[in-house]
């Protein structure tokens, strides 16, 4: 049903029937999204996972199960979005179309440069001020450029959910947690007292690029737009 519904929607698609496979056509081609049905199971969160290390494509992750947590771990070991059997053909394409409008690449700025690590929003490169560079998923990048965008600026909760996972999306707050949590774990000096990517509760997040926001200096939460 699956390969089915992405066809009626106009799409060209291939199959891949084992991981292998999967490698040797993301070698030779680019796709506007991949949609991994792998029956549940951890299996399906590590083919993802092995999936993500080789292509910035939008993954799509066809689950059976309606568990929380594991939908979850799919979009941890870097899914972008997932949908749940049984589905409407039309669902699955709308979040075909809605991954692949997020493809585009950003427009250059200039690298952030931060008391602690240098940003590239073009190139996708975080380095630390030691030179080494940490590696972020996709959607980790896609989350980090809406804010990155705005320094010093309030962005709200469903202005980020909208922008990372599409406008259907705008009340999955548990995105966030889980992305911004791997965020900081990777990028903050201190996890549980984040200077950069600092949180306004009930209302958003914000970056700060001088890294003053575990300092209890106040920057005013001015909404974006």
């Amino acid at each position: 049903m699956t390969i089915s519904a992405v066809r009626y929607g106009g799409f060209n698609t291939k199959t891949a029937h084992s991981l292998a496979e999967a490698c040797r056509l993301l070698r030779r081609n680019r796709y506007a999204a991949l949609i991994v049905d792998p029956g549940d199971g951890p299996e399906a969160a590590r083919l993802v996972e092995e999936l993500r290390a080789r292509t910035d494509a939008p993954i799509i992750a066809v689950s059976s199960s309606g568990d929380q947590p594991y939908k979850v771990s799919l979009l941890d070991a870097g899914a972008d979005d997932y949908v749940t059997r049984p589905f409407d053909p039309e669902e699955l394409l709308a979040r075909v179309r809605a991954v692949a409008r997020r493809v585009a690449q950003p427009e250059d700025v200039a690298p952030i440069v931060t008391p602690d690590f240098t940003m590239d929003l073009a190139d996708r490169r975080l380095v630390r001020t030691d030179d080494s560079e940490v590696a972020l998923s996709p959607t980790e990048w896609k989350l980090i450029d809406v804010l990155a965008r705005h320094p010093g600026h309030l962005v709200t909760r469903e202005e980020i959910l909208a922008s990372v996972w599409g406008p259907e999306a705008a009340s999955k707050t548990q995105y966030l947690r889980v992305y911004m949590a791997s965020i900081r774990r990777k990028v903050e000096p201190d996890p549980s007292r984040p200077r950069y990517f600092v949180t306004a509760p009930g209302l958003g997040l914000r970056f700060d690029p001088e890294g003053r926001g575990a300092s209890g200096t106040e920057i005013p939460l001015t909404p974006t737009g």
